[in-house]
């Protein structure tokens, strides 16, 4: 089998709903991140690449028909590089990564390029085909921002179709987690978000997106867009829960949002014949399935199968990027899997910065990886759960 190595990594800035990206297509944001890995790699010919990964969650507006193949071209990529695009929802991007590192590892290609793109600004509202010709009466429309559409009866029947803040809320009331103990772990990952933007803790894997305005202006976004630092403690506690008598809301949940990111790998032998340094070495990647009620959960499943997998135990791992979809499930992935404040998620997570689905496995690698060679640390962890019930991680090794 062969090394994997990566050799870098970069993201765009995170958008606000109907923010700053919201005139940006996700093909066209896919391109930034790709044009930026060629741009700081002047020694990697491009005919060299053999396939873009790209991971989406949503492939129903500007997104579809392969929306990786479409950044591939829109970067400017020989056409001869191929493109696919893989959805596992939130961890699409995480699972994007992990197929270019299988693909290198088994010999199927030297240098990939895999990470994943998210304008949930922009995605469409869509109605399914009527099944009989002129029907009457309303017909149901979606917006596929996020959540469930089209559901199949039967599996509704089978497992229910519980939204993600429903499944926060059952994971909060199984485990006995309190708003209190949500808003205190969202104003702690605000606080670490703030104090990270203030010691520039993101120079190195943020590249600045540009467009141009419909009067010719051209604007430079370089900055995540969504986190709160002026928030506190007391504002997080006068939120009105989603629910009634619920303990999620929108100060302890991760944001709607938009951005991308993308990531280089290539075997070892690559790296050295190119004379390129890698950042880390990959060492594995796994996921796991577990009931969809409780989908938040499965960071603590997909975790403890790469350990062992990998024969490493979490007292081993020193940073962890734990995705923080909701404050109520990252506390009991923590819990359940031993994790220390000190090592988790240490400039803030996606309750401060947000959560660009499709994107996201790759945004927090990317932020792994990057915070792994300031503070030296020897291995890394980068954890989501995945809706529908699923959790997929991924460990590298400092090089």
């Amino acid at each position: 089998m062969n090394e994997v190595v990566i050799v870098d990594a970069v993201r765009t800035p995170i958008g606000r709903y109907n923010g700053a990206l919201k005139t940006i297509r996700p093909d066209d944001l896919g391109a930034v991140v790709i044009e930026a890995l060629l741009e700081r790699n002047p020694n990697l010919p491009p005919s060299e690449i053999e396939e873009v990964i790209f991971g989406n969650a949503n492939q129903a507006g500007e997104d579809n028909r392969n929306v990786a193949r479409m950044s591939t071209l829109l970067a400017g990529l020989p056409v001869d590089v191929s493109a696919t695009t893989v959805n596992r929802l939130c961890g699409s991007g995480m699972d994007a990564v992990i197929q270019a590192a299988r693909a290198i590892a088994v010999g199927d290609g030297d240098v990939y390029i895999a990470g994943g793109t998210e304008s949930m600004t922009r995605a469409p509202f869509v109605m399914a085909k009527p099944e009989k010709e002129f029907p009457r009466g309303n017909m149901e429309m979606y917006d596929t921002t996020i959540g469930w559409r089209f559901t199949n009866k039967r599996l509704e029947e089978m497992y229910g179709a519980d939204t993600m803040p429903q499944t926060a809320e059952n994971v909060a009331k199984r485990y006995e987690i309190t708003r209190e103990e949500q808003d205190e772990f969202a104003y702690a990952s605000q606080m670490k978000a703030k104090k990270a933007f203030e010691t520039g803790r993101f120079e190195d894997e943020i590249v600045p997106v540009k467009y141009v305005d419909r009067k010719g202006n051209e604007f430079i976004i370089n900055q995540d867009e969504h986190p709160r630092p002026n928030t506190t403690k007391e504002k997080l506690g006068k939120l009105r829960p989603i629910f009634k008598e619920g303990t999620v809301t929108a100060g302890n949940a991760s944001g709607v949002n938009d951005g991308a990111s993308a990531l280089l790998l290539m075997s070892a032998e690559k790296a050295r014949q190119l004379g390129l340094k890698p950042l880390v070495k990959y060492v594995g990647g796994a996921a796991a399935g577990l009931e969809p009620a409780v989908m938040g959960l499965g960071p603590i499943y997909s975790t403890q199968k790469l350990l062992k997998r990998t024969n490493y135990s979490i007292d081993e791992i020193g940073l962890v990027e734990l995705n923080e979809a909701f404050a109520s499930q990252s506390i009991e992935c923590m819990k359940q899997l031993n994790l220390g404040e000190e090592k988790v998620n240490v400039n803030g997570g996606a309750i401060a910065f947000g959560h660009p689905l499709g994107a996201s496995g790759a945004r927090i690698l990317t932020t792994l990886i990057h915070e792994m060679k300031k503070q030296d640390t020897n291995l890394g962890v980068a954890t989501m759960c995945v809706g529908v019930g699923q959790g997929i991680s991924t460990l590298v090794e400092n090089i």
